[in-house]
């Protein structure tokens, strides 16, 4: 019998790579097919040695052209139509909401991971009420919905968006704790190194941890502050180039790029801060906290459930520059010990909440429940008049 075909669709293949490379293997070594979905990036070519199938689809991400979307949708469509899998495994807005709605006329079960409410719940206005409407139409028929945090599963519940029995927590993508594992602390406390580590955009907190490094500045004039991350030129709310180049030359931060592989970074980290407005569960703090450094983080949902005030870390106001700088400061205040006592908090919260094999397992528990292992392919008919998956104009 051959195996069984699972897609799985997401927004970018960098993030198919970063985030969710050990759902892959286990899915494949469990039995199944598995074949990716996303746009085609620098990152494509490396997901064959996940040991998957990659078909490139274009997307307007942050795109709100209602023409190119009935494109994407038709191109999902189709794709889906020519690769009747047994299921569809849906990430990030527009593959949650077209990939779903494609597999949901074909009939295909549907899994999906609502891993943060983004900008449009962020910044309310006429496109929440859109995006709203189309997560009903997506996610009422869906198998299983996995939400990150409960504030973020409570809310869309409250809303209608998604039936409540049909919901469930993770703990976010899960970490790998032999790949991120206990570092050695920094040797110097005399100059901490605080580093933000996101795509620079301004609700990731970014414009207030530069505010907050200029107040701590001045009295803690050997402090520094780095920034790695994606400058996302794309986004709405997204930090410029210019912006970044005079933060530098005042001498407030570093900018440190984006890198493959942040485990580096993070060693030589005395502390790693995330501002964000709202998170689903913040990858880079599970990062930072399995391999054992203090964490600085608002106290809104996703952070607050990775950072336990005062044990692993410290909690400050979301959108408040002068309250980051207090927490900023009080941890320049800390003794030695306590710093390490910190980062060995955080070693012991991610073991216990944050595993992979976690997520991992419930997924694999989801499929086995929405696709018995005796269950045919569905019997599907590629409508004729379908556009080409990935050709130009399609899903731009």
């Amino acid at each position: 019998m051959p195996a069984r075909r699972i897609v799985l669709s997401i927004n970018t293949s960098w993030n198919i790579l970063n985030f969710r490379a050990s759902l892959v293997r286990a899915l494949i070594a469990s039995g199944y097919e598995v074949v990716a979905i996303a746009p085609p990036d620098a990152w494509s070519t490396r997901l064959a040695e996940l040991g998957c199938r990659y078909i490139p689809l274009a997307m307007d991400n942050k795109g709100i052209s209602p023409r190119r979307d009935l494109a994407l949708l038709l191109a999902f469509r189709r794709l889906l139509a020519a690769e009747r899998p047994a299921a569809f495994l849906g990430y990030t807005i527009k593959p949650n909401v077209y990939g779903s709605l494609a597999a949901h006329s074909l009939s295909i079960p549907t899994i999906n991971n609502i891993s943060g409410l983004g900008t449009a719940f962020i910044r309310r206005s006429w496109l929440t009420a859109i995006v709203q409407i189309l997560y009903r139409l997506a996610l009422g028929p869906a198998g299983r919905v996995f939400f990150q945090n409960e504030e973020d599963r409570a809310l869309f519940v409250a809303r209608r968006l998604v039936h409540g029995e049909a919901t469930e927590v993770l703990p976010g993508s899960g970490i790998d704790l032999v790949h991120f594992s206990p570092a050695a602390p920094p040797v110097s406390s005399s100059a901490p190194v605080f580093l933000l580590i996101a795509r620079l955009l301004r609700d990731k907190g970014v414009v207030e941890f530069v505010e907050a490094a200029r107040l701590v500045r001045r009295d803690h004039p050997t402090a520094r502050f780095q920034l790695l991350g994606f400058l996302d030129a794309l986004n709405r709310t997204a930090i410029t180039r210019e912006e970044v180049e005079s933060w530098v030359a005042e001498g407030t931060i570093e900018y440190l790029g984006v890198a493959d592989d942040v485990r580096p970074f993070i060693a030589a980290a005395d502390c790693v801060v995330l501002p964000s407005y709202r998170e689903g569960t913040p990858r880079t703090l599970l990062e930072a906290a399995a391999m054992a450094r203090p964490l600085i983080a608002t106290d809104v949902p996703g952070c607050r459930d990775v950072v336990d005030e005062g044990v692993n870390g410290l909690l400050c106001a979301a959108r408040d520059a002068a309250d980051l700088a207090k927490k900023l400061e009080k941890f320049i205040a800390l003794p030695t010990a306590s710093r390490h006592a910190m980062g060995a908090a955080s070693r012991l919260l991610v073991e216990k909440r944050y595993d992979e094999h976690i997520v991992i397992s419930r997924y694999l528990e989801t499929l086995a429940a929405l696709v018995p292992a005796d269950a045919p392919p569905p019997q599907i008919c590629v409508p004729a008049d379908a556009p080409t998956p990935g050709a130009k104009g399609d899903a731009t």
